[in-house]
């Protein structure tokens, strides 16, 4: 990742003063208003994950891989577990300290790495940071695949709490609507994202409804508010409390999203949408599902806790509730596939994935893109997921492991964040990151004891990404460097160039990878054709560790005499690199750039093995493996199809 100015608020100027009285308070409710709109979208783009796990995060606890008895200790106990976590990890952790650690607004793990790169990046604790970023990174891909199939397998399998009989249609229904998800993700989410957030209103607004009357009927759980239950749980029964984290984590499951999307909402609306409106309704109903189970007898709560979603609505509403929570499940699935595509989006600009052929699903939104590679990679381990465990039990199993390694890895990146970068009092920052890595490290050391039932499944997926991804960030840099240590200074060639070969009327300009140097396509062309173009321009994108770059600082312009210009593009690694639209607005180089009348001179190069090799060979043949089957750049940068050269090179690694 390249260097990055950190941000000053001192750069900005101070807002204007109001011209009139009444000018603040019209400002202010204009700003109340978006505030509560955005709030409003947020509901239904971003707490579906975590909004869906009711449906199986309670029931797991008791009937998972170590089932609980169902008593008055067990059942308080996971219900203040489950409270505690939310506020712990949710509440505190993500919404009231992570999202305070905004890249330029944008979050995420890639964002907070980027912000804490530009103040530590040259440091050995940069370069761990950046290794823990793209792993949580990696992570998040085998989350990706998890959580729609969960998702969705446990809504159809609400159809057998109506009607047992239709057991056998449960799959079959799953893979239909989970095929059918992965193919409008090309539609884009822009029609029907209007819809997203009223039925997610309608969802968490009927499951808080459903708990208050369990709850009104049971008043005696609401002991569970006291942490003392949740501690008189780890007193008696010590190894069974220490595994039901892993089931209990699956109620949290989802806050790394709340993070990674708050650049599209804001940190307000996020804030007043979580303690506003969705955590309530979460926690009543899972106060709701406990209060159910603890008013039943043994037997109606050994039936009642096989789904105890589903058994908290009458047995008339029981098919509607099915509906919604698969409209619901449908929505967070959405949600994680479009978070997917963002993640490998920011991965390209930062270097860490191959170029991949990226569309946009709308004309209005930058953020809303589709990626066919990764969304027909996720459908397909989807699917199988899907066969494989069979049901949304055998699936908990997997999930857990993927989300508290992200969880962990946060952690680890934010008291890197409190003690580099924000410099808390020691004796601030040490009590607060003690208390999450003890809270996190317990949710991961957990949910490892389910590695051998399907926990291997997400790790198998971070390993092979982390892989890829370190694989193709270490082959950039090697090929870049000997790219580096063989070129020609271009100040150096533009004055031997002078006058050694005809000029022809037009613009050429050539694409590089760094600022240094002559690219190799420059020097095949004059030593092949024995022409240059009038105007000849260096063209090298270059993008940062922000998401966005002002449009005063895109254009860094050099001018080398003799007709001879080396430009930078500069782009945040949220923003699309489309040259052409930035060369429209450029007004250097000695005039503007007409498309018909510029050529763009691309290099491709093809790779030899080295005497010495920069990296093991497998990771060599992989990286050339990649790199053949990374989109060309042509189509990366927007790049007109009639007026593109492409001049081939070799490159030893």
């Amino acid at each position: 990742m390249s260097e990055a100015t950190p941000e000053d608020p001192g750069e900005y100027p101070a807002p204007a003063a109001p011209h009139n009285d009444r000018a603040p308070s019209a400002n202010h409710g204009d700003r109340n208003h978006k505030g509560l709109m955005l709030a409003f979208g947020a509901i239904g783009i971003v707490f579906g994950d975590i909004g869906t796990s009711p449906l199986y995060a309670f029931r797991e606890t008791f009937v998972g891989p170590h089932p609980l008895a169902l008593d008055h200790l067990h059942i308080l106990g996971v219900v203040s577990l489950i409270f505690w976590s939310m506020t712990l990890v949710v509440s505190i952790q993500y919404v009231s300290i992570l999202m305070r650690a905004d890249n330029k607004g944008q979050g995420g793990s890639l964002a907070l790495v980027a912000l804490i790169s530009s103040k530590i990046g040259g440091t050995r604790y940069g370069g761990l940071a950046v290794l823990l970023g793209v792993f949580a990174t990696s992570l998040f891909y085998g989350d990706s695949m998890i959580t729609p199939a969960i998702s969705v397998l446990s809504a159809v399998e609400g159809l057998t709490v109506v009607e047992a009989h239709l057991a056998p249609l449960v799959l079959p229904i799953a893979i239909v609507l989970l095929v059918l998800l992965f193919l409008l993700q090309k539609r884009g989410t822009a029609k029907v994202g209007a819809l997203f957030a009223p039925v997610m209103i309608v969802y968490f607004t009927v499951i808080a409804v459903l708990g208050i009357i369990q709850i009104v009927q049971t008043p005696g759980i609401l002991w569970a508010l006291n942490p003392w239950y949740a501690i008189q749980f780890f007193m008696t029964d010590k190894l069974l409390a220490f595994l039901a984290l892993g089931s209990v984590v699956l109620a949290v499951t989802g806050s790394e999203a709340l993070y990674s999307d708050m650049g599209h909402f804001g940190r307000g609306p996020m804030r007043l949408s979580w303690f506003g409106f969705v955590m309530p309704c979460l926690l009543l109903n899972y106060f709701g599902q406990g209060a159910m189970v603890l008013g039943l007898n043994d037997v109606s709560a050994a039936e009642a806790i096989k789904n105890p979603f589903f058994f908290l609505a009458p047995e008339v509403l029981r098919l509607p509730l099915v509906i919604l929570a698969t409209f619901a499940t449908f929505i967070a699935s959405q949600a994680v596939i479009s978070g997917a595509f963002s993640i490998t989006h920011q991965a390209i600009q930062l270097g860490f994935v191959p170029r991949l052929s990226i569309r946009h699903t709308s004309e209005h939104e930058a953020g809303q893109i589709y990626i066919p590679s990764v969304n027909w990679a996720l459908m397909v381990a989807v699917i199988i997921l899907v066969l494989t465990f069979r049901n949304s039990s055998n699936l908990a199993s997997a999930y857990g492991i993927a989300v508290t390694g992200a969880m962990l890895i946060d952690t680890c990146l934010m008291a890197v964040l409190v003690t580099a970068v924000w410099r808390w009092k020691l004796w601030l920052a040490i009590p607060v990151v003690a208390l999450f890595f003890i809270v996190d490290g317990a949710y991961f050391a957990a949910n490892l004891m389910k590695v051998p039932d399907g926990g291997w499944f997400p790790l198998l997926v971070g390993a092979i990404a982390f892989t890829l991804l370190t694989t193709w960030a270490r082959g950039r840099k090697l090929m870049r460097d000997r790219m580096i240590e063989s070129a020609l200074p271009l100040d150096v060639f533009a004055k031997s160039a002078h006058g050694s070969a005809a000029r022809v009327p037009g613009t050429a300009i050539f694409m590089c990878s760094s600022n240094a140097g002559a690219p190799s396509a420059l020097l095949h062309n004059i030593k092949h054709n024995k022409v240059l173009h009038e105007r000849v321009v260096v063209l090298t994108v270059d993008v940062q560790d922000v998401p966005y770059v002002e449009p005063s600082e895109r254009y860094e312009a050099t001018n080398l005499g003799d007709g001879f210009y080396r430009l930078t593009l500069h782009y945040g690694f949220m923003e699309e690199t489309d040259v052409p639209a930035a060369l429209a607005k450029a007004g250097m180089c000695d005039g503007p750039f007409e498309m018909m009348k510029t050529s763009f001179f691309l290099s491709r190069q093809t790779l030899l093995a080295s005497e010495k090799p920069g990296m093991a060979i497998w990771r060599e043949k992989l990286f050339a493996w990649m790199l053949r089957n990374a989109a060309n750049a042509m189509e990366f940068f927007r790049l007109p199809t009639n007026r593109v050269v492409e001049l081939g090179s070799q490159v030893e690694i």
